[in-house]
């Protein structure tokens, strides 16, 4: 990769790391319905800033696509049972997390369109870096490659993911690729009503069917 794309893939990196580990930290505390939804929005919607940026307002169609995409992801992700008044450093860690996790997407999206995997191959390794420093920082173990097979297989899902979003923006504006990107909670609750027969609200129905329709508002 040229030097340019090593500088946005470092940084993209770092700020994917210090997302996600804000995002985990977060559901952690048992606040789920408090950090999954508004990571997902403000993740969403720091590519949708970014965009109107430097690509200018967007149709008609695509604004109302972006207000129905962002209410579905709040609905689909929010945990049924659990309230949202809780503990005010969920929210905080929320926050980060939805700002770092769009600063990723932002960055990892200004990669020249000649070079597609070796950036990102240099993100992953600088989030891995990061990760391996926070472990040592923490004196904590390091994880057991063979003790958690679905860790790895979570991996090369987000690797694959990320991969799909820097080829849709080559095609797409950043912010319509991010904020179908960041409606793969919809998905999650499909595949857990069909897989696990886990129990889904009307709420996060309601949110499913408002992605699905912010999916033709942004196709427009």
């Amino acid at each position: 990769p040229a030097p340019a794309d090593w500088g946005w893939a470092i940084a993209a990196g770092i700020s994917g790391a210090i997302g996600v580990t804000a995002l985990y930290r977060g559901l952690a505390m048992r606040a789920a319905a408090i950090v999954a939804p508004t990571a997902a929005v403000v993740g969403a919607a720091v590519p949708v800033a970014a965009g109107l940026v430097v690509e200018g307002l967007p149709s008609l169609a695509q604004a109302l696509g972006f207000a129905t995409g962002s209410l579905g992801i709040w609905l689909v992700s929010a945990s049924p049972g659990l309230g949202f008044g809780e503990r005010r450093q969920s929210l905080w860690l929320a926050i980060g997390a939805g700002i770092f996790i769009g600063g990723f997407l932002v960055m990892i999206a200004q990669v020249s369109d000649a070079n597609v995997f070796g950036p990102l191959a240099i993100a992953k390794a600088t989030g891995t870096l990061v990760a391996v420093l926070v472990l040592l920082s923490m004196r904590t173990a390091m994880p057991s490659l063979t003790a958690h097979p679905l860790a790895l297989l979570a991996g090369v899902l987000d690797a694959g993911g990320n991969v799909l979003f820097v080829l849709s923006s080559r095609f797409i504006r950043l912010d319509v690729a991010a904020v179908l990107s960041a409606m793969a909670p919809a998905m999650t609750v499909v595949l857990s009503a069909a897989i696990v027969r886990e129990a889904v609200s009307r709420w996060q129905v309601l949110g499913v069917l408002l992605c699905l329709s912010a999916i033709v508002l942004l196709a427009l």
